[in-house]
């Protein structure tokens, strides 16, 4: 099987973000906006979180592709590339979850 990252799939939202929304779903995804991405987003979120509470790994998995998917498709529809995205996650790791949420300012 051939390795496939987020890194590609960000490249190819990019690829098909130039597609008319005749050919492309993330096309129109993005024609709609990113309060539509991010609605699109949240739907996935809660199916996720209620396959991760069931017992079918396959709809757990497929729900989390799902999910990845309209994140990325987020990011794109606010410009922010997935690259940022795994910088601030490297920052992150620098210390322990328990010290990293404790310097985060309230709010």
């Amino acid at each position: 099987m051939t390795q496939f990252s987020l890194a590609d799939l960000e490249r190819l939202i990019a690829e098909r973000a130039s597609a008319t929304a005749a050919a492309s779903y993330t096309r129109t995804l993005l024609d709609k906006g990113a309060v539509h991405c991010a609605k699109k987003m949240g739907e996935e979120a809660i199916e996720t979180v209620l396959a991760a509470a069931g017992e079918d790994r396959a709809h757990l998995i497929a729900e989390s592709s799902d999910l990845l998917y309209h994140l990325l498709v987020v990011l794109k529809a606010r410009g922010v590339a997935l690259s940022e995205v795994e910088a601030e996650l490297a920052r992150r790791t620098t210390q322990s979850g328990h010290a990293e949420k404790a310097a985060r300012s309230p709010g």
